[in-house]
């Protein structure tokens, strides 16, 4: 198809991208991929002109009466001379003014009788002798493993390459968490860290994984290159999804890394690795779950917020209308066992002081005295928290939810 001085090119890109023609060329290589049965082409009938070297045409058309005129681009002339919206351009130096089509035929007949038909057609023998055993060897479709090795690499690039899936939106990621790290700055341990605690944990589970859908307008426009390759047979939808889905966790990774980082620390979340990596891991498993979520539905923003106002933190789980919002949805919103995950992560160890009490046998001649108020308790009594069910049980659900969706 002559696009090997194309290889290793961008198809798309603007200046840097292939041409027009190397683009066209390239759609009509895919399609033979395959081996289809039929293949559908522009004019795929108007037969050959002339094949062979450049240096010959100039005679080869001079010799059937249609020379180059001096000082005339010689594609030019072969391209006016053969098309029919060029019939009004061509005046002088034709006999008679011989209509296209004619001109078509004259030119058509005179290349079947030539010699570089016929040489032309040896070539072409030899070629298809020396690679009939090479093309019949890899006539089979490729394998499955094939198919997600190939989609999960070209996904990767695009992402990589397109500025507005993942760069951008890790930016704005860094601004939430630091805006939300200088507004629960130095947590501490006082009675009413514990409300501030349970609302960072709320907006780390719901607006930073919220903003997954930023992507979507990336996606869409994957999906219209999986939607054209998928008709034509070249992979199922299985393969694209697990595809798209691995090329995804190295920017998942960073996107909960780097926010998750900043979210947890400069405001005083429990100190220790397990206790980081926990939230890091629930982080992560969220945004997953928010991919595929957007790979199933266009609404995924206005589900998302559905699910963020059945979690438990607006209105008491106890609280919700049972029919719907709390049967099913209370039970299936993901951002109920993220939010818990975390809240459970973040009870555990801690002691809270707390002087917000009627008890009168803590107050002594010195003043009020504290009693401690363990986590789990305090975000028991305050956030609902099921502390009956472990957290591993709820990140199970929440990977389980990933792969499901």
């Amino acid at each position: 198809m002559g696009q090997q001085d194309a290889m290793n090119t961008r198809v798309g890109g603007g200046n840097n991208g292939l041409s027009g023609g190397e683009k066209r060329r390239l759609s009509i290589c895919i399609e033979i991929l395959t081996r289809p049965k039929l293949l559908f082409l522009d004019e795929p009938t108007s037969k050959t002109v002339y094949f062979g070297t450049f240096s010959a045409a100039n005679e080869f058309f001079a010799s059937n009466g249609f020379p180059c005129p001096t000082l005339q681009n010689p594609s030019d002339h072969f391209l006016k001379t053969i098309n029919k919206d060029f019939d009004k351009d061509i005046k002088e130096g034709f006999v008679n003014e011989i209509p296209t089509e004619e001109v078509i035929s004259i030119l058509v007949n005179s290349y079947k009788s030539s010699d570089i038909f016929q040489h032309a057609q040896t070539e072409i023998a030899q070629i298809c002798k020396q690679h009939s055993r090479a093309v019949e060897k890899e006539k089979r479709h490729v394998t499955f493993f094939t198919q997600c090795h190939v989609l999960t690499r070209r996904s990767f690039i695009s992402m990589y390459r397109d500025p507005g899936y993942y760069r951008w939106r890790l930016a704005v990621y860094i601004a939430l968490a630091l805006t939300l790290a200088v507004l629960f700055n130095n947590l501490g341990l006082s009675y009413g860290s514990i409300q501030a605690r349970g609302a960072l944990l709320l907006f780390v589970t719901a607006i930073l994984t919220f903003m997954t859908v930023g992507g979507f307008p990336s996606f869409v426009e994957e999906m219209k290159v999986f939607e054209r390759e998928r008709l034509n047979g070249h992979y199922g939808i299985i393969a694209f999804v697990l595809a798209n889905t691995i090329s995804a966790i190295p920017f998942l990774i960073v996107i909960s890394l780097i926010p998750g980082t900043i979210c947890y620390y400069i405001p005083g979340l429990q100190k220790g690795f397990q206790h980081f990596f926990f939230s890091i891991s629930t982080l992560f498993a969220s945004m997953m779950l928010i991919e595929s979520l957007m790979m199933v539905v266009a609404i995924g923003a206005g589900i998302q917020g559905i699910m963020m106002l059945v979690v438990g933190f607006f209105r008491s789980p106890a609280d919700l209308p049972k029919p719907v919002l709390k049967y099913p949805l209370h039970h299936i919103a993901f951002h109920k066992y993220a939010y818990q995950i975390l809240l459970k992560n973040e009870s555990e160890g801690l002691r809270f002081e707390n002087y917000h009490n009627n008890n009168n046998n803590n107050v002594g001649s010195g003043g009020a005295r504290p009693m401690i108020l363990t986590g789990e308790d305090a975000f028991k009594d305050i956030w609902h928290v099921e502390m009956a069910t472990s957290k591993w049980v709820d990140l199970r659900v929440l990977f389980a939810m990933v792969v499901f969706l």
